[in-house]
């Protein structure tokens, strides 16, 4: 397959469509003074647990075991084999994902999207990760310009996108904020819309899913304005110095920002003083941060 970089091009991914796969919240990690942006799961492993050597010994994506496991740059890498991780551990630097294990394709166009294992290939001996069929097309529109593009994008979308110290954010089990919910539509529609898996940004340590491109578009381009406050979480409880879930049904706009709320009641009792429970809240967030988050 020639894309352009003949002798650096060592290995492709099978071009097929995939569904949307469990992909995984951002991660931050503080290491020698340098901040690093890495896509994680909930266990710290990079690119969903599958084996990063793998990718060029056997040409395709293997899952990796626990048994056979390293840190490096603050993740955790798993392998298939005892060799693999002894190959890793001389040479891990070889072996990362790029862009910290986002998708190469988002990063060329100044975005973070997460990855599927599938789709995947060596280039000039870094290997690089896609999110779907989509940005694999895309990308070998122009793989140089491409990877030119998503190096010089890199490192602002790292300090835009990272998390210095701890974090408190609302996820379901996938990484997903508001759950599932669109966080335009609640102030554009005034109501909660159910996102798509197939619309997809990642913002600040959650994955938000949107109804539509355009609303997509809309949050990529001032993220902060539109992200839940709290971190999703119910915005009563966090006044009552506690850290509740909330499941996006229940919310509110209050002074531009998004709140959401646990029920209804909880609800009608923030609505009695908001704007003095939205002081109470804001002072007790950052205390909730430090004790609970991660």
């Amino acid at each position: 397959m020639n894309l352009g970089l003949a002798s650096s091009v060592l290995a492709f991914a099978p071009l097929f469509a995939l569904t949307a796969c469990a992909t995984t919240p951002t991660h931050v990690v503080d290491q020698d003074g340098t901040v690093r942006l890495l896509n994680v799961d909930k266990d710290g492993r990079a690119v969903l647990g599958h084996d990063v050597v793998a990718f060029w010994t056997d040409s395709k994506p293997v899952q990796g075991s626990a048994r056979f496991q390293s840190r490096f740059r603050g993740a955790t890498y798993v392998f298939a084999s005892a060799e693999h991780k002894r190959a890793f551990d001389a040479e891990p630097a070889k072996y990362e994902p790029q862009f910290g294990g986002y998708c190469g394709y988002a990063a060329s166009i100044d975005k973070l999207s997460p990855i599927s294992p599938e789709f995947w290939e060596i280039l000039d001996g870094r290997l690089v990760l896609q999110h779907n069929q989509k940005a694999w097309d895309l990308w070998h529109e122009d793989v140089t310009g491409n990877l030119v593009k998503a190096d010089a994008n890199w490192p602002g979308l790292v300090e835009r996108n990272a998390i210095r110290g701890k974090r408190l954010v609302n996820l379901d089990p996938l990484g997903v904020a508001a759950g599932g919910h669109d966080p335009v539509a609640y102030v554009i529609a005034g109501k909660a819309v159910p996102g798509s898996a197939a619309i997809e940004a990642v913002y600040n340590g959650a994955k938000y899913h949107f109804a539509s491109k355009e609303n997509k578009d809309t949050f990529e381009r001032e993220p902060r304005r539109w992200e839940p406050a709290f971190g999703g979480y119910c915005a009563w409880a966090v006044t009552l110095e506690k850290v509740v879930p909330t499941d996006g049904t229940v919310f509110e706009v209050v002074d531009g920002r998004l709140l959401l709320q646990r029920t209804e009641d909880a609800k009608r009792k923030f609505d009695a003083a908001p704007q003095a429970n939205l002081g109470v809240a804001d002072r007790n967030w950052p205390q909730l941060v430090t004790e609970k988050g991660r």
